[in-house]
């Protein structure tokens, strides 16, 4: 059977299937924690609006934010509990890509979304506890997570791409695709709800994830070949924790003192950025069920597939700027754009100017796939595991660590001023913004600049080879 080398498919197919359930999952959580807080059936409302308190004095509206708090900590701790073991998994996963192929950071991720569906539908067919999803967030992250599929995903492109333009337009086409079909499953994700219900829709997300390991398993072609994967498979665990460590070490031991300073600003640039934006963006979801807004399913999934227009238009920005300027110009724009977004977020008060919070937003997620050229390019070919390893890690702890800070954040403020950590994640911009415009003012301007420069890495790597 002839198979092919086009990941594309499988990266839509698993986004979709999990930017379907995740807006769910935290409904599903508000609303079971709702019932159990006021001994009731939920009842979500017509047009716009959700069962939803506006009276300040009313002790219902109390109830409400409690269970706004209840929520926000729950949606913590469930991160928290997946992160380390997904952690390990993308680290020894990504970083063994090099020489173990790239298939398998494609399909235990796919595998263990898998059996998330499957136990998310169980637990919503059977209204069991709450609590059984520590258990199966455990055991999804010893699969790997949404940074391990993304981290082979990004190195399978990596590999298939010689020349510089188009690996950076190639990953800007994948975020393009991260952007798009989330903003597409978000606004399904309300119809599917109000449609057929939370049970039937884990089934379908279900589904989806099980024809994607079949064309992964099936028709996926891998980067490395079948012969050269034999040659390097290691004899034993330790030997393969042993490889995957140092060619992680060796990344940054035999790079020259300059290009690895490179990589730690670059890596740094990336978190730092990664951080406020992925925190800031996870509190949309309890943001729009709270008054003023008191968004209903169909509502919210309106907002997440705004943000489609953001994914395209920064894709845009990506291809149209990197014809003109220098990629770290880009990621400034980009971060410019994500701060206004946020800021007008923070105070949005009306449907109307929630839906507008898009449009200052509009080049927000350029800064991601071009760092991630940046760091691609800066290294040599044998090393792009390691790197993405790097990101794939950095990805899961700072993604684990903002949704954590953000949520506890969010329930302390939420009584008070619920636009505090919108304004907070604006302010922390400064800090890449800080670290990029250092890099511009020192001697990196000079020489050690050009290495962001597509046309000029082939011959730096050829030198230092």
């Amino acid at each position: 059977m002839r198979k092919v080398l086009c990941v594309e498919p499988v990266i839509f197919v698993y986004m979709f299937a999990s930017s379907l359930t995740t807006p769910l999952v935290q409904q599903f959580i508000y609303r079971r924690l709702w019932e159990e807080e006021n001994n009731s059936t939920f009842l979500g409302g017509d047009g716009n609006a959700t069962r939803c308190e506006q009276n300040k004095s009313s002790p219902a509206y109390i109830k409400q934010k409690e269970v706004q708090e209840k929520a926000s900590v729950f949606n913590m701790q469930l991160d928290l509990t997946g992160a380390v073991p997904s952690l390990i998994v993308a680290f020894v996963i990504v970083a063994n890509g090099d020489r173990q192929g790239r298939k398998r950071s494609l399909v235990l991720p796919s595998m263990g979304a898998l059996i998330a569906d499957i136990c998310l539908t169980v637990i919503s067919r059977f209204d069991l506890s709450l609590s059984i999803l520590f258990a199966v967030t455990f055991i999804t992250g010893l699969f790997g997570s949404m940074a391990t599929f993304l981290g082979g995903g990004f190195a399978f492109i990596a590999d298939v791409c010689h020349d510089e333009k188009q690996k950076t337009t190639r990953i800007a086409v994948v975020d393009l695709i991260f952007g798009v079909v989330t903003g597409l499953a978000g606004l399904s994700s309300g119809y599917f709800l109000r449609g057929i219900g939370f049970t039937w829709t884990f089934v379908t997300a279900s589904l989806l994830h099980f024809v994607n390991i079949i064309y992964i398993v099936f028709f996926l072609e891998d980067t490395v070949g079948v012969s050269e994967l034999r040659h390097q498979a290691p004899a034993s665990c330790k030997e393969l924790l042993r490889e995957t460590f140092s060619g992680v070490y060796m990344l940054f031991k035999t790079a020259p003192h300059k290009k690895r300073i490179l990589i730690i600003v670059l890596l740094f640039t990336f978190m730092t950025y990664l951080f406020t934006m992925v925190g800031g963006s996870s509190l949309f979801t309890l943001y729009e069920l709270d008054e003023p807004l008191c968004w209903n399913e169909v509502y919210i999934g309106y907002g997440a597939a705004a943000f489609t227009s953001v994914s395209l238009t920064s894709f845009l920005g990506v291809y149209l700027f990197s014809k003109c300027l220098k990629d770290i110009y880009i990621v400034f724009i980009g971060i410019f754009s994500y701060i206004g977004g946020m800021i007008m977020t923070a105070f949005a008060k009306t449907t109307l100017l929630m839906f507008l919070v898009r449009v200052p937003s509009l080049l927000c997620f350029m800064p991601i796939p071009v760092l991630r050229s940046m760091l691609s390019k800066v290294v040599l070919p044998g090393e792009q595991g390691a790197v993405f390893a790097c990101i794939a890690c950095l990805e899961v702890v700072t993604g684990t660590i903002a949704l954590s800070v953000f949520n506890i954040l969010y329930a302390a403020t939420v009584a008070w001023f619920s636009g505090f950590s919108f304004l907070l994640s604006a302010g922390l911009c400064l800090i890449p913004l800080a670290v990029l415009s250092w890099l511009l003012c020192t001697s990196w301007n000079g020489e050690d600049l050009a290495l962001l420069v597509p046309e000029e890495v082939s011959s730096i790597e050829s030198v230092e080879s």
